[in-house]
């Protein structure tokens, strides 16, 4: 099975060099963009992973473009709702998505026609994978102890998600594709409210982001069993990897900027430089530390190679496992 590769982007300060002059060119050819507040769709719940890297990324931009950026939330359809709204705008720059590795899923599921091909990607801000965590009393130890108790009993465990068709029920049933065995899939509107979902005991474990239940693992609550990663994740050091247990997955999601297709490229270069500009404000790495999100920069071109071999990916995982509706 292809992998996902989780890695930082090298080449940021030659990105932002390279960036600068196209950005400023725009203010200097009279381009009054942006003249007025830019919103950024958000297609998830709030309180996720997702919203708090909108908001922080948006509080941070405020130093790098004249205006406010304001986050305002649109879920539903595992994203496909927001998107649709953003790939419809006015490709003024003034609508901006926060777009996922959910984006190159659900068309491949049949949720939705839009595709990652109706926007055009900006600029990447993290790279995340997912991990198999239950709550801090759980009889599972171990994820070898959790991948036994499935086999032995199919369907009984109970497994939390962000969203039929998102993310984190795929790589649960990726977990399941590679290791025989068989969950209980229990859809909620977003990643945290399927970790309130956990933490309240009406489910027995989530396959969310690391960075989705860091306040509540380092608090005891819950616990998490393996990371679907190649290697072991920041502030989860003691967690060992799924391939460390001979299960050969590693599956996770990213998030970036993107764009009405037809956005002009001087409105584009502008906030590719305002991006890579961001990205390197402390207050914006310092939370992603401490909420666990793996920063992972990746300049437009860059990005949209990623995004086309991730679309192939989950393309062929989806016809593995039988997901398409």
């Amino acid at each position: 099975m292809k992998k996902i590769a989780f890695r930082f982007c090298c080449g940021l300060h030659l990105g932002v060099a390279l960036l600068g002059s196209a950005g400023t060119q725009a203010y200097a050819q009279g381009t009054a963009y942006p003249s007025h507040a830019i919103e950024l769709v958000v297609p998830f719940q709030a309180g996720g992973g997702t919203d708090a890297l909108a908001r922080a990324f948006a509080d941070s931009a405020r130093k790098h473009l004249p205006q406010n950026v304001i986050v305002v939330n649109k879920p539903g359809a595992s994203g496909a709702i927001g998107w649709a709204e953003v790939a419809n705008a006015k490709p003024d720059g003034y609508k901006l998505s926060l777009v996922t590795a959910d984006i190159t899923i659900v068309p491949h599921l049949g949720l939705t026609k839009l595709t990652y091909e109706n926007l055009t990607p900006v600029a990447r801000l993290n790279v995340d994978p997912s991990a198999i965590t239950v709550r801090g009393d759980s009889p599972y130890t171990t994820v070898e102890a959790f991948l036994d108790a499935a086999r032995k009993n199919p369907g009984a465990i109970r497994v939390g998600n962000g969203g039929n068709g998102s993310i984190w029920h795929l790589a649960a049933a990726a977990l399941e594709n590679k290791t025989g065995t068989s969950f209980n899939h229990i859809p909620y509107p977003g990643g945290n409210p399927a970790v309130l979902a956990l933490l309240g005991g009406h489910i027995d474990a989530v396959t969310v982001s690391p960075a989705e239940v860091y306040p509540y693992v380092a608090a005891g609550k819950l616990k998490t069993l393996a990371v679907m990663s190649d290697k072991r994740v920041k502030g989860f050091e003691a967690v060992p990897t799924l391939k460390e247990s001979k299960v050969d997955l590693s599956i996770g999601t990213w998030r970036g900027i993107a764009v009405p297709l037809s956005t002009p490229p001087e409105v584009v270069n502008v906030l590719r430089e305002a991006i890579a500009r961001t990205v390197r404000e402390p207050a914006l790495r310092d939370m992603m530390d401490k909420q666990n999100l793996g920063f992972s920069y990746a300049d437009q071109d860059e990005f949209k190679a990623a995004i086309a071999k991730d679309n192939a990916y989950f393309k062929s995982l989806i016809g593995k496992v039988g997901l398409r509706q």
